[in-house]
C-alpha cells in the first residue's frame, strides 16, 4: 500500500435561501362592489345619457325618411364616440333601416323609370308606325 492519503470530497454547502415572491398588495374593491351597511341602500353609478341623435336617427328611419336616418345616424354615433354617451345601438338600427328604406325606394323608383321608358319607346314606336 502507499502513503499516499486519497483527497478529501469538498465540504458539503446548502444552496442558498431565495426568499418567496412578495405578493400583491390588497386592493379595496370599488365602491359598487362592497357589500352595503346595513339599512344603508346600495350606491349604483348612474347610466350615460342617450344620445339625442340617436332617437332621431332611429325616429326618423321608422317613419320613412330614410336619408335623415342616414345623416343623423352617422352624426350621432360620432358623437357617442366623443362624449362617451349611450345610444350607440340605436344610432346603428337607424343606419341600417335607413339605407334599406333608401336602397328599397331607389330599387322602385329604377323600376318605375323603366316601365316609364318602356312605354315611351312603345307609344313612339306606335304613333310612328
Amino acid at each position: 500500500m502507499s502513503d499516499v492519503n486519497p483527497p478529501e470530497p469538498p465540504a458539503y454547502t446548502p444552496p442558498a435561501y431565495t426568499p418567496p415572491p412578495a405578493q400583491p398588495a390588497y386592493q379595496a374593491l370599488p365602491q359598487a362592489y362592497q357589500q352595503p351597511v346595513y339599512g344603508q341602500q346600495p350606491y349604483y353609478a348612474p347610466a350615460p345619457p342617450t344620445n339625442t341623435l340617436a332617437i332621431v336617427s332611429l325616429i326618423l328611419s321608422l317613419v320613412g325618411v330614410g336619408l335623415g336616418g342616414i345623416i343623423t345616424g352617422h352624426i350621432a354615433r360620432k358623437q357617442i364616440r366623443e362624449r362617451g354617451e349611450g345610444g350607440a345601438g340605436m344610432a346603428l338600427a337607424g343606419l341600417i333601416i335607413g339605407y334599406i328604406y333608401t336602397a328599397i325606394v331607389v330599387l322602385y323608383l329604377l323600376v318605375v323609370l323603366l316601365f316609364v321608358v318602356i312605354a315611351g319607346v312603345g307609344a313612339a314606336a306606335a304613333y310612328s308606325s
